[in-house]
């Protein structure tokens, strides 16, 4: 039943030779890698007017431009230094690859937990927002965001556990809808602009107006720059994937960067002075586009409908970004030995099964202890990303001076200031997120690092004491076999047989509970025993356990540095439920016996007809 359920939600597996069928035209990356950095502006602005607004109401309208100016010279600045790291590094050039090879392990680290932390936050984030838009359109179903949210978490798993190539596919469509969604509201908010015919929205009626207009303070300023740079989220995706792309690869994810950061650019300052011009105030109720949706197209008719269907569908899928690089970066640091080596392996669907799943399960937990919601996350975002940014861009910098390649003068100052930037915005978000919800992040970061650690300390130690170095042959070492038996049946006599070719001396145990069962093996064991000879084991307070486990102790004493091999017989039923109508001793020795050293445990199956 699950091989089928696997089969029809996941497809059929795919044999290794095909991962090269696998990689992605310009056309599909866009969506499978851009659609986080392309979605952040259906609620960037959004989160600027968060802030200001209860500051100075109407007249924080004035500020808006301003801030999102400065947000958007800082995206093509970081923009600009990560298109130099995918030439830098075709076969993927994250933040943890860039700062392993050029800062170390310490920062590689540091920038592997903040990229896992981000893109676990990427997904909690848009999917709450991509359900906050279908509520702004379907007032009603606020109440079930929770379970939208984890509902859209599944599609979203199951559709990458299929494949990059499937997952690329079902989100093509969506994406490019929404792209000529939010260019067609804009052009048509602009021409009503040009035209003066402006409504104002109803939710400026309901501004907060401070008691008194004074000017807004720096750190006010700085908390909505802060809440803005949440356009800046998504550009290490393509770094990450380049090896995804097809030949020439980084030429290739060099292109759908620059087409990523172009559509984002002119959304996101196309939807920011729209808002300004119809005044759209944010409130709980309804977002900010869905406000400008339907001053623009006037009201709730069929383009409101499908523009607010196409910006659920982005943001939602905007989460697939990082379906795409948390597995793939998981895999790459549990090839380090920082991670289970788990992460490391590609499914049926040559996908990297293990990190999804992970990701899915962590998201999950998100979206429930936050209620789904998209404010209280969003404190929480962010951080993450301008740590990697900083540690890539500083990583670019060493880099270049190190090799001095041709430009390398050019290069090094590009890549120093985006990381002199992106470092101070960094110092902006944990000042003015801190008592929101950034020092969980702050506090987080570490704690996983030294996880990390931990792991990579276990298996250089498993490796340590595996190592063939300094290893001395002993001579053949003696093995004592050990049959536990509850009565004299085929099981046991098929047991017997096996345990006969491994060693000469077989000894058969029975744990003596009730004289009269003890009697009739005894009488059995003359014609059936084998030739092996029977122990019997008192037990005064009717254990079974404690006499068994009692003796090989003894046994193993013994002999200290030779092999005790118990043989469980054990009868396999011909239903699966028929298991819980036996007693499961078998499994309680194997689970006493599991850390002994010296003792081997193994069953001896005998399958029963139905």
């Amino acid at each position: 039943m699950y091989s089928v359920l696997k089969r029809l939600l996941i497809g059929s597996p795919l044999s290794s030779q095909r991962l090269g069928e696998q990689r992605l035209t310009k056309r599909v990356a866009l969506a499978v890698f851009g659609t986080d950095a392309i979605a952040s502006t259906a609620f960037a602005t959004q989160e600027i007017l968060v802030v200001l607004v209860p500051a100075a109401g109407m007249a924080a309208l004035d500020d808006l431009v301003p801030i999102s100016l400065v947000v958007i010279a800082l995206l093509v600045i970081v923009t600009a230094s990560y298109r130099q790291t995918l030439y830098a590094y075709p076969n993927g050039g994250g933040s943890y690859i860039v700062s392993r090879e050029n800062l170390g392990t310490g920062p590689s680290l540091v920038a592997a937990a903040s990229l896992m932390v981000d893109y676990t936050l990427t997904v909690s984030v848009s999917i709450a927002a991509g359900v906050a838009a279908i509520t702004s359109a379907f007032p009603a179903w606020h109440l079930s965001r929770v379970e939208l949210s984890l509902g859209f978490l599944a599609f979203l798993a199951i559709g990458n556990l299929r494949g990059i190539r499937e997952s690329g596919q079902i989100f093509f469509l969506p994406t490019y809808f929404f792209i000529a969604g939010m260019a067609l509201l804009i052009v048509v908010g602009a021409v009503k602009v040009l035209g003066g015919d402006v409504p104002v929205a109803q939710s400026a009626a309901s501004a907060i107006v401070p008691n008194e207009m004074v000017p807004l303070s720096i750190f006010v300023i700085l908390r909505a720059f802060a809440n803005g740079c949440t356009a800046l989220t998504g550009i290490e995706a393509i770094s990450n994937g380049v090896p995804a792309f097809k030949p020439p690869e980084a030429r290739n994810a060099a292109i759908t960067l620059i087409l990523m950061i172009t559509c984002a650019v002119i959304m996101f300052m196309g939807v920011t002075l729209l808002a300004g011009a119809y005044h759209i105030v944010p409130h709980n109720e309804e977002t900010v586009i869905s406000q400008l949706n339907r001053a623009v197209f006037g009201g709730r008719g069929a383009m409101y409908y499908a523009i607010q269907a196409g910006t659920t569908l982005i943001l939602v899928l905007a989460a697939n970004t990082a379906f795409s690089d948390f597995p793939r970066l998981a895999s790459i640091v549990a090839k380090d030995r920082f991670l289970p080596r788990q992460f490391a392996n590609r499914g049926d669907r040559l996908a990297f099964s293990n990190g999804i799943m992970v990701l899915s399960l962590l998201a999950a937990i998100l979206l429930i202890a936050f209620g789904g919601d998209t404010h209280r996350l969003i404190p929480l975002y962010m951080l993450g990303v301008f740590v990697s940014f900083t540690l890539s861009q500083l990583g670019m910098v060493l880099k270049w001076r190190r090799e001095k390649k041709w430009g390398w003068r050019v290069g090094a100052f590009v890549n120093g200031l985006g990381a002199t930037l992106t470092a101070i915005v960094l110092i902006v978000v944990s000042v003015t997120k801190f008592s929101e919800g950034a020092w969980i992040i702050i506090v987080l970061i570490p704690l996983i690092v030294m996880h990390f650690v931990a792991i990579n300390r276990h298996y250089s130690r498993v490796a340590k004491q595996l190592s063939l170095k300094g290893l001395t042959l002993s001579d053949t070492k003696h093995n004592t076999v050990i049959v536990p038996i509850g009565g004299v049946h085929r099981a046991v006599v098929q047991a017997l047989d096996y345990a006969r070719t491994l060693s000469a001396d077989v000894r058969a145990i029975y744990v003596d509970v009730d004289p009269v069962a003890t009697k009739e093996v005894n009488d059995l064991w003359a014609t059936w025993g084998r030739g092996v000879r029977l122990e019997i084991l008192a037990s005064p307070f009717r254990s079974v356990m404690a006499p068994l486990l009692e003796y090989i102790e003894i046994t193993n004493d013994e002999r200290p540095d030779d092999f005790i091999t118990v043989l469980l017989p054990e009868f396999v039923p011909a239903r699966w439920w028929h298991h819980l109508l036996h007693n499961q001793r078998a499994l309680l020795i194997k689970g006493a016996l599991l850390f002994r050293r010296n003792i081997v445990v193994t069953s001896v199956p005998y399958h029963l007809e139905s």
